[in-house]
């Protein structure tokens, strides 16, 4: 394998169905590729990026510094998800009870999107946020990039310089497995981008959810394998690492939740079919909680169609059978939660409601007593704290 100046590696993969090319070096082809450029990190986000010019907002993510400093994040720009996306992060030194304007800001130049972003605090104390950046809306491609700061609990840290982790989109979070590796859950949509996009890709080989490893703590990544489960959606798979030391991955399908299961770390992985959990065409949340115990949040409407009804369950069991259930939001419009645990045990949840009406991205806090309980009985429960509304207004047709 050969070392790439993004710190990327040229894949020699074990899987011969894919392209050697997942993981991509940002400088060789820059210049006629507009969405190989990096983006610029703006850390002094002028008034274009105020509240009030924002007509669209959502896709959240969050994270935890180590002295509880909260971060969050979503993307925003244009009237919807288009080429104007960019992203916008905030943070809260007061355990969430206020917040921040945008403290950095992500937006490529020209008509490339960033979108799809995600916060993950790894095992160093190291704060990540990746984007994916794409050529308008679906390029066939797409791309994850990064940038870090080892000053989390700072309120005006230091990034640094943008760098292209691989081909793909990554909105969730990795998982670190026992033995210190960490996997990125990735995806190449399975739909083309269209015709008449001028910079388009066909990647047939890589459309998946797939499974990228760093074993040296975020210096170089490569392809480790590839799940593909019938009827996904966008993918935003989760991985998790079970008690037996198999892998667990959930994929987002048209049906709600489908799953793969991997023996061997990851290399290859099961025929992918439907989970047991019911769910809609939506994003979700799974994460091991300090307990030991697997975190669930999903929709639980009753017509299994609306994204409604964001609810959180517990399970004991590695995933076979879930506890407690804890309304977090009954209304319409509520989608998209990403989440963290603090060392006392309390859950933070981030979602997004409205993205084109109220446009608000709201928190919800509760532990796992709450959960099992089914109501508050904590005393840490607070939903729907306002982390940021958006109020801009979509222009009138003359």
């Amino acid at each position: 394998m050969r070392a790439l100046s993004t710190g990327c590696i040229v894949l020699l993969t074990a899987i011969p169905l894919l392209s050697a090319s997942l993981c991509l070096g940002a400088e060789p082809e820059a210049k006629s590729d507009p969405a190989l450029v990096a983006s610029p990190v703006n850390t002094n986000p002028g008034p274009e990026y105020a509240d009030n010019t924002r007509m669209f907002q959502g896709i959240p993510g969050m994270e935890r510094a180590a002295n509880g400093r909260l971060w969050a994040l979503w993307y925003a720009g244009g009237t919807g998800e288009g080429e104007l996306n960019y992203v916008v992060l905030v943070t809260s030194g007061n355990d969430g009870k206020t917040w921040s304007g945008p403290k950095v800001v992500i937006d490529p130049p020209g008509p490339v999107r960033a979108y799809d972003p995600t916060l993950w605090r790894d095992p160093s104390g190291r704060l990540w946020l990746f984007w994916a950046q794409s050529y308008r809306w679906w390029d066939g491609r797409s791309g994850v990039w990064a940038i870090t700061t080892d000053d989390a609990d700072k309120e005006n840290p230091t990034w640094s310089a943008p760098r292209r982790l691989c081909n793909g989109i990554m909105m969730n979070k990795p998982t670190v497995l026992s033995n210190g590796d960490w996997l990125l859950p990735v995806a190449v949509w399975k739909q083309s981008a269209k015709a008449s996009i001028e910079h388009r890709f066909d990647l047939p080989e890589e459309r998946g959810g797939n499974i990228v490893i760093s074993r040296d703590q975020g210096k170089t990544f490569e392809l480790l394998g590839q799940t593909d489960v019938p009827h996904r959606t966008f993918d935003e798979h989760m991985i998790v690492e079970r008690k037996d030391g198999s892998l667990w991955t959930l994929v987002r399908t048209s049906y709600g939740i489908g799953e793969s299961i991997s023996t061997d770390g990851g290399k290859t992985w099961s025929a992918g079919k439907e989970s047991s959990i019911p769910h809609i065409n939506a994003r979700f949340f799974i994460r091991r909680l300090k307990s030991g115990d697997l975190l669930l949040v999903r929709h639980n409407p009753e017509n299994r169609k609306t994204r409604s009804d964001l609810t959180a369950y517990i399970s004991k069991d590695d995933g076979k059978t879930w506890e407690g259930g804890l309304l977090l939001d009954e209304r319409p419009g509520v989608s998209y939660p990403d989440g963290v645990q603090s060392e006392d045990g309390t859950i933070y949840i981030i979602y997004d409601y409205s993205r084109t009406g109220d446009k608000k991205i709201l928190m919800t806090t509760f532990t796992e007593a709450d959960v099992l309980a089914g109501k508050p009985v904590s005393g840490k429960v607070r939903q729907r704290v306002l982390i940021n509304q958006a109020t801009g207004k979509k222009p009138e047709k003359k």
